[in-house]
This record gives structure tokens, sequence and C-alpha cells, in this order.
């Protein structure tokens, strides 16, 4: 029940940050932004001693966005949010504090410390995938007669047959959709389940990991080089929407940059890693641009799209909103069919025990009769 009302919140987290949060918006200029290094200095004055590592450079009528993440010993989450004209710091955020990204966290992790929270969030997705299969087995109407009203909530039956209708009509319908959202799921939390997907869309091909890509310093280094690439990135892709810089975390780490190509999907995401000494681009198998991906590649990167409904549009987020209350519902109409099956075996049994008892007073009152 979390799992699915937090899902169905953060659905359309984009559209409601934007409305609920002024300092993500700003008015658009007729000049260029300042240089990438400017907002890392900027953001760096403001969070003294903590190390930024992504730089989010949006439209032209938005905020840039410089992410400061630590998940070890003393853990923490700040965006710094700047305009990209002027410098000028428009917020600083403590996402621990952040509604939606709590909300977050609550569909990862149940609020839980996260090693023991992504367990049970794991492996009750694993289970809920086998109840929705089950359930649709059960569901399945076996006559013509059931056919008629397996398909529609009779809303002005008595309670009991409400709620039942409410769990397996609606379940029924929601369950086509939510089980894309489960399957996905189930491939993000199990490695076996990941390796198995790509295995499968690449005929037998083992899933890549990310190659460690290790650069070295040289006797003249390009100065400024996050601005530089930047530069290049943005030359060679004028109709991007975002471009997010991912900060080395080393002096041997090389740059990486998301380009992403859609306002609402992530999967056309293009990526790039530079040389941050030389600003030479590092080819990346599996890793470089979506156009060039293979079919099991491409389902990879579509993962996220597909479990918040997001690869079918607008439509698809309205769908997977509404199977996701639906679902949430669930948990909640199918506990009521169960209590009110553990009451009628009760019942069952003190009626058994009453007709058993009465038997045997009758038995007993014939044996006396006969011996008189």
């Amino acid at each position: 029940m979390i799992i699915a009302l937090t899902g169905a919140i953060y659905t359309f987290q984009p559209e409601l940050t934007k409305a609920t949060q002024p300092y993500l918006s700003v008015k658009a200029e007729n000049r260029p932004f300042l240089p990438a290094s400017a907002f890392k200095a900027i953001a760096e004055k403001q969070l003294p001693g903590k190390k930024p590592i992504r730089i989010m450079l949006r439209s032209k009528d938005e905020s840039v966005n410089v992410m400061f993440f630590e998940r070890k010993k003393n853990p923490y989450y700040y965006n710094v949010y700047i305009n990209p004209y002027s410098g000028q710091v428009l917020a600083v955020k403590d996402m621990y504090k952040d509604f939606f990204y709590v909300t977050l966290l609550g569909h990862l992790y149940l609020w839980l410390p996260q090693p023991i929270g992504h367990i049970v969030n794991i492996y009750g997705t694993l289970t809920f995938l086998v109840i929705i299969i089950s359930g649709i087995v059960l569901w399945w109407p076996r006559n013509k007669a059931r056919r008629k009203t397996s398909f529609k909530v009779k809303w002005d039956a008595s309670p009991k047959r409400l709620n039942y209708d409410l769990h397996n009509v609606l379940g029924f319908y929601a369950s086509w959709i939510i089980l894309f959202a489960v399957l996905t799921g189930v491939i993000w939390g199990f490695e076996w389940a990941a390796k198995a997907e790509y295995s499968l869309l690449s005929g037998g091909k083992s899933k890549p990991t990310l190659p460690k890509m290790k650069v070295l310093p040289v006797e003249n280094p390009v100065k400024d080089p996050l601005d530089k690439i930047t530069a290049i990135v943005q030359t060679q892709n004028p109709d991007a929407k975002r471009v997010m810089l991912m900060l080395p975390a080393t002096d041997s780490a090389a740059v990486g940059v998301r380009i992403y190509n859609d306002e609402q999907l992530n999967y056309t995401t293009d990526l790039a890693y530079f040389n941050p000494y030389t600003l030479e681009e590092i080819k990346v198998p599996h890793w470089g641009k979506y156009s060039e991906a293979t079919i099991a590649d491409k389902a990879v990167r579509m993962n996220y799209d597909i479990h918040v409904g997001a690869i079918a549009g607008w439509p698809g987020r309205i769908l997977m909103f509404f199977a996701s209350l639906i679902t949430a519902s669930l948990p909640i109409t199918g506990f009521y069919i169960w209590w009110g099956k553990k009451k009628k075996d009760k019942k069952k049994s003190k009626g058994a025990v009453k007709k058993a008892g009465s038997v045997q007073v009758a038995y007993a009152t014939s044996k006396a009769a006969a011996k008189a």
C-alpha cells in the first residue's frame, strides 16, 4: 500500500515541484549562461566543506541546479539553485526535508534504514508480482454467466459485495498497467532479474558494467575543463533540453555528461565521457548515444520511463497514477475479504460444534431411554 501510494504521488513530481517551488524558474534573458565553473564556485561557497557531484543546466527560463550528495559516514543531500544569468543564489535546499524526496524514500525503502528497507521492498515487490499473476488467474471467468458480472462493479450491492467487486474488478483492470511497474521494480531490485532481461533481449549476452575510466594528468592540462566540455556538448547538441555534468570524484576520474533530448522522457538521453586534462572524448561501449544503443541497452534505459508510465506520454502517466491508487486500495479491500472469510469459518466451526453437541445429547438420551 505504501509503495503504491507514494508511487502515485510521485507520478507528477516534475510538474508539481515546478508549480510549488518558485526558485526553479527564472526570467529568460537574451544572453548566455555563466560558465559551469562559476556555478560550481558559487555553490561551494554556500556549503563549505562539501563537494558538488552534479551540475544540471536547464532551459533558458529555469535555474541551474548544483547537487551535493554523500551517502556514507555523514549522509547529506543538498541542492543549490542559481540564476544562470546573474549568479544569484535562489535557494539552498536540504533535500532530506523535501516533500517529494521524502515520498521517494518511502517508495524505495519504506522510510526504514536503507539496507533493511531495500530488502523488504524488493522481496515485497517480488511477492506482489506473484499475487498479481495468481489474482488474474483466480479472477478469470470460468463460464458465460460469470463473464457478464466480472467486468463491472455492482455499485448498488451490499457493502460486502461492493468491497468484493472493488477488489476484483478494479484490481483486474489495474493489474495490466501496474504489472509493468512491478516488473521493472523487480529488474531494478534483483541483479539476476536485470541479467535475465539483458540476456533475453541480447541473444544470450552478459549484462555489461560501466568500466572505470582512469585518466592521467598531463604536463599542460586544459584550463577550465568544465566550461570547455559544456561548450563542446552544447555545440554538438543544440536541441538538448537539459545537460547534466557529472563531476569527477577524484583527480583520475573522467567527467561524465548526460544530454537529455526530451522534456518528459529519460531513455533517449545520450551519454558522453571526457578526459578533463585533454578534452578527449572517451568512447564507452553501451554508454553512449541512444541512437547507437543495442535493443538490450535501449530496454535497460527504458526501465524508468516504463516504471512511471512516461513511455506512453501523458496518457501513460495518468493511467499509472490511477492504477497505483487502485493498487494502494487492494490490501485494504483484500484484508476485508480475508477477515469476512475468517469470521465465516469461525461461525461454521461453532455451528459444527453445536450440532455435534446436540447429536451427542440426543444419542445419550435415546441410550438412557433404551435402558429404562
